[in-house]
């Protein structure tokens, strides 16, 4: 009986665990696009996109922002480790972000599918910053060591 108890969980358990594991099928990029512009009356073009800043040192490559729907913003650069800081859009023109427990209001001075520009306020002073959408494939140069 024992055995027999134990042979029922066991296929039991087996069933259960292959019905739970269900392999998703990836959407035709057709597909997505209906979706996407479903929701393109809606849709913020800030959002879930690689912003990288367009008037950064010359020859290196700009720091690139993602802010995500989900209220996290994505910080990366190629020389520097990314960061991972909570964001909110204050009003259609304006955001804020935690930046090592200090927070950094901006406002949102031009922004469209392909370029965003931010005037950060840092104390008295303003500083702008460019940014355009990344292009894809996008690979960090080597640096110099």
């Amino acid at each position: 009986m024992d055995t027999k108890a134990a042979i029922i969980a066991l296929l039991t358990c087996w069933g259960v665990g292959a019905a739970t594991v269900v392999p998703t099928i990836a959407q035709d990029s057709q597909d997505a696009d209906d979706i996407n512009d479903d929701d393109s009356d809606n849709a913020n073009p800030l959002l879930n996109k690689v912003w990288v800043q367009a008037n950064a040192d010359a020859g290196q490559p700009g720091p690139m922002q993602i802010f995500l729907a989900d209220g996290t913003l994505v910080s990366d650069s190629c020389w520097e480790t990314y960061r991972l800081s909570k964001w909110q859009q204050v009003s259609d023109s304006a955001i804020s972000w935690d930046e090592d427990g200090m927070t950094i209001n901006a406002d949102i001075a031009s922004l469209s599918a392909t370029e965003l520009v931010l005037n950060l306020k840092l104390g008295s002073e303003v500083q702008e910053l460019r940014y355009t959408t990344a292009s894809v494939p996008y690979l960090c140069p080597d640096m110099v060591k």
